[in-house]
C-alpha cells in the first residue's frame, strides 16, 4: 500500500536538504565564504566560457624531439661499440637526420650486427606494423649510417605529448590555479585553459620552460676562453651561463653526474647567511649515492648546475655532500625561486613546447552567457510548471516542487564535487528539467490508467508509482550510459555537459519517484480523497 515509514521519510527529506544546502555557498560573496569552515567552502567553479580566463595552445617542437633522439642514438652507438670492443676510424657524429660512424674494415660485420640490435620493431604503434625504429645503412668504406624512421619519430612525439600533459598538469596545479583544463589536441598539440586567469604571463613562463636540470663537473683542463678559440676536448663542451651569470662561458664535461629526474623534492627557501632566495633540493637514494661519490672524489673542483642548457650556478665543492640534499643559488628573486621549485618538483618536459596561440577570454561574454542561461532556465521552468498544473492539477504542483528540489540538488552535488560549470553544462541542467517532468508524466499517466480500470484512489496511486518505476529506470539508465560515454570520450565543454546530465539523471530518479511519492502519500493521508482530479 501507499505507506512510507517515518524513518524513510526522514531519510528522503534529509538527503534532499543536505544536497541543497551544499549549493548555498554559491549565493554568498567569495570573501564571506572564505571565513566559513573548510568543508562549507565548496562551490561551483565557472568554466572558461562563463568567467573568462587564459587560453593557450602549445605545440611539441618536432625538431627538438628529433635532436634528442639523435643525441640518444649517438650515445647508444658509442656505448654498444665500446662494450663490444669494436675498433673505430671515427667516433659517431650527427650528420643531418642520421648518426654516422666509421668502423674498421676488420670489425665491420661484427659492428653491423651489434648496431642492428638497436633497431626495434614498432608493433605497438598504430599504422606501423612491420616498421622498425632505425634504418641502418652500410654506406661503404666502413661508414655506417643510422637514421630514425618517421614512424619512430611520430611515436616519440606522441609519447612526448602524453608526458607533457601530465607534467603541465602538475605545474599548473602547483601554482594554485582553479580547475585548469589540460588536454591534447591532434598529434602534437596541447590545449591549456585556466578559468579566471586574466594575465597569463607567469603561466607562460612556467609552461614554456623545459626544466631539464643536470649536475655536471667543470672541465679544468683548459680555460673556457681557450676552448672557444680552439677545439674543446672531445668529452667536453661549452655551455653559457644564465643572465644572472652574465652569460659567462663554461667548459663542462658532457657526462651528467646526476639529473633532475632523481630529485624527490624542491622548495624555495632563504640562505641563512645572506638571506637571499634559494632553492633547496633532495635526491632519491640512487641520486644521493652518485652525488656523494662524485663530491668525495672531486673536493676543491667546481661543478655546474645546468637548467635548460644554461649554467645557473657553478659552486666549488668544498667538502663531500653526503646527505642527498643541497641548495641552488643564482641571484633569484622570491618569485623566480618559487617558480624554479615548481618546475623541479613537476619534472622536466620531454621536449620543447612552442606557443602557437594565446588569448585572454573576456568575462563579458561569459556573463552574457550566464544571464541568457538563467533566462532560458526560468522561461523553460515556467512553461513546464504551467503545463503540468494545467494537465494534472494538484499533482502538477507536486511535480513542480520535485523539479525545483531536483535543480537544487544538482547544484549542491556540483558544489560538493567542486565541478566546473560550462555553458553546455547549463544546457544539461535545462535538459534535466524536461527529463524530470517526463518521469512524472509516466507516473501520472499510469495512475490515470489504473483509475479508469476502477481502482480506488489509494490503490491507483500505489500501482501507478510501482509499475512506472521499471519504465523510469530503463529510460534513465540508457540516458546515463550515453552521458557516461560523452564524459569518458569527450573533452572540455562536452564533458561539462555530460557531468550535469549524469548528475541530473541520478537526482531525477530520486525526486521523480521517491520525493514525489512521499509528497503524494502525505497528501493522501491528510485529504483522504474519494476521487482523483488527475483522471
Amino acid at each position: 500500500m501507499l505507506y512510507i515509514s517515518k524513518w524513510k521519510a526522514a531519510a528522503i527529506l534529509l538527503t534532499a536538504l543536505i544536497c541543497c544546502l551544499f549549493a548555498v555557498p554559491n549565493f554568498f560573496p567569495e570573501d564571506m565564504v572564505k571565513r566559513w569552515p573548510a568543508w562549507a567552502q565548496r562551490h561551483i567553479v565557472l568554466g572558461l566560457d562563463l568567467q573568462g580566463g587564459s587560453h593557450i595552445l602549445l605545440e611539441v617542437d618536432a625538431n627538438d624531439v628529433r635532436r634528442q633522439k639523435l643525441l640518444a642514438l649517438q650515445d647508444d652507438v658509442r656505448r654498444v661499440l665500446r662494450e663490444a670492443r669494436i675498433g673505430l676510424t671515427r667516433a659517431p657524429v650527427i650528420r643531418g637526420n642520421s648518426v654516422e660512424v666509421i668502423i674498421r674494415e676488420s670489425d665491420l660485420q661484427q659492428g653491423l650486427a651489434k648496431l642492428r640490435e638497436l633497431s626495434q620493431p614498432l608493433g605497438g604503434f598504430v599504422g606501423s606494423t612491420g616498421a622498425r625504429s632505425l634504418e641502418i645503412e652500410n654506406a661503404g668504406g666502413g661508414v655506417v649510417r643510422l637514421t630514425p624512421t618517421e614512424p619512430a619519430l611520430l611515436e616519440r612525439i606522441r609519447q612526448a605529448v602524453d608526458q607533457s600533459v601530465e607534467i603541465l598538469g602538475r605545474r599548473v596545479n602547483a601554482m594554485g590555479l582553479v580547475e585548469p583544463s589540460i588536454q591534447r589536441q591532434g598529434n602534437d598539440r596541447i590545449l591549456v585553459q585556466v578559468p579566471g586567469l586574466g594575465d597569463p604571463q607567469q603561466l607562460l613562463e612556467i609552461l614554456g620552460k623545459t626544466a631539464k636540470l643536470t649536475f655536471r663537473l667543470v672541465d679544468t683542463s683548459m680555460p673556457a676562453e681557450q676552448a672557444l678559440q680552439g677545439r674543446p676536448p672531445p668529452e667536453s663542451e661549452i655551455v653559457y651561463g644564465s643572465e644572472a651569470e652574465r652569460s659567462q662561458p663554461y667548459l663542462l664535461e658532457k657526462r651528467v653526474i646526476v639529473s633532475g629526474e632523481e630529485l624527490t623534492d624542491a622548495q624555495p627557501s632563504f640562505d641563512q647567511r645572506t638571506s637571499e632566495p634559494i632553492v633547496t633540493f633532495k635526491f632519491n637514494t640512487s641520486g644521493a649515492r652518485k652525488f656523494a661519490q662524485v663530491t668525495q672524489e672531486n673536493v676543491g673542483r667546481p661543478f655546474a648546475i645546468v637548467l635548460d642548457d644554461k649554467v645557473i650556478s657553478a659552486p666549488v665543492i668544498r667538502e663531500p655532500i653526503l646527505g642527498g640534499s643541497g641548495q641552488i643559488s643564482g641571484n633569484f628573486t622570491v618569485e623566480s625561486a618559487n617558480n624554479l621549485a615548481i618546475l623541479l618538483r613537476a619534472g622536466a618536459l620531454p621536449a620543447k613546447l612552442t606557443v602557437i596561440e594565446q588569448r585572454v577570454v573576456g568575462a563579458g561574454l561569459g556573463q552574457d552567457s550566464i544571464e541568457k542561461g538563467k533566462l532560458a532556465s526560468y522561461f523553460g521552468a515556467a512553461l513546464v510548471v504551467v503545463f503540468m498544473v494545467v494537465t494534472y492539477g494538484l499533482f502538477g504542483v507536486f511535480a513542480s516542487i520535485a523539479v525545483a528540489v531536483n535543480v537544487g540538488m544538482i547544484f549542491g552535488i556540483l558544489s560538493l564535487l567542486n565541478a566546473t560549470l560550462t555553458l553546455p553544462g547549463i544546457i544539461g541542467i535545462v535538459l534535466t528539467i524536461g527529463i524530470a517532468v517526463d518521469s512524472n508524466v509516466l507516473i501520472y499517466e499510469r495512475i490515470r490508467e489504473e483509475v479508469r480500470t476502477g481502482r480506488t484512489p489509494i490503490t491507483a496511486i500505489d500501482a501507478g508509482f510501482t509499475r512506472a518505476l521499471a519504465t523510469i529506470l530503463d529510460s534513465n539508465i540508457t540516458t546515463f550510459i550515453a552521458a557516461a560515454v560523452l564524459f569518458f570520450f569527450g573533452s572540455g565543454p562536452v564533458r561539462g555537459f555530460a557531468v550535469t546530465l549524469g548528475i541530473g539523471i541520478v537526482t531525477t530518479v530520486f525526486t521523480a519517484f521517491t520525493l514525489t511519492r512521499l509528497i503524494v502519500a502525505w497528501w493522501v493521508r491528510w485529504a483522504r480523497p474519494r476521487q482523483l482530479a488527475i483522471s
